[in-house]
């Protein structure tokens, strides 16, 4: 659980080694990435990721791609087991997604929420159990991180350059302290590394 008490909040990203996490091609720009997400590395952080969160927090851009993909994963059988793991997850988990467009959520368990990121964490981490995963959705991260409300950072650091592109840790975040918790290396060069709030 977190220091100042209430549900743990979780967040997953992956970052270029300039610390981006898409290129300068826009959000769609996600080349640098591509040879490390399906590695075992990869595979065993998003694992580690979700087991224990029972409430996924989403961006209207991250809900629409991953509910979009993830849910045939669920029923493929030949797709490797924390694919299929993580998806069911995924369907069947509360999921809360934040967006000043939708008027209704088109996916089963969820709820669109049109207010700010730290306000609907704040309302979510005072009831229930569970982690709240905040899961690659930069435009929910980076209120929580200026707020200082994530008390898991799950990082997967690729071994490329993106040399543009917006960057998760910008200046005028609070100063914070974490405590690296789990680092692991894969074959081509991708770090997973989970860091906690030292509270």
């Amino acid at each position: 659980m977190n220091g100042s008490g209430g549900r743990r909040v979780s967040a997953n990203l992956a970052l270029s080694l300039d610390g981006r996490y898409h290129g300068p091609g826009g959000p769609g720009d996600f080349g640098m990435f591509l040879p490390y997400v399906a590695t075992d590395v990869a595979r065993d952080q998003l694992t580690r990721v979700w087991e224990g969160a029972t409430t996924a927090v989403l961006g209207r851009g991250n809900a629409e791609g991953f509910l979009g993909y993830w849910p045939s994963v669920a029923d493929d059988e030949s797709a490797d087991p924390r694919d299929r793991g993580y998806a069911k997850w995924l369907v069947g988990v509360e999921k809360v997604v934040l967006s000043t467009t939708l008027t209704s959520a088109p996916w089963d368990h969820a709820r669109v929420v049109n207010a700010p990121a730290a306000e609907v964490v704040t309302t979510l981490r005072a009831k229930g159990e569970g982690d709240i995963l905040v899961n690659s959705s930069p435009s929910v991260i980076k209120p929580l991180l200026a707020a200082d409300l994530i008390d898991r950072l799950c990082l997967m650091v690729v071994p490329e350059i993106a040399g543009g592109g917006p960057r998760l840790f910008e200046d005028g975040l609070p100063g914070t302290r974490w405590s690296l918790t789990h680092q692991e290396s894969g074959k081509l060069g991708e770090s997973a590394l989970v860091y906690d709030r030292v509270r």
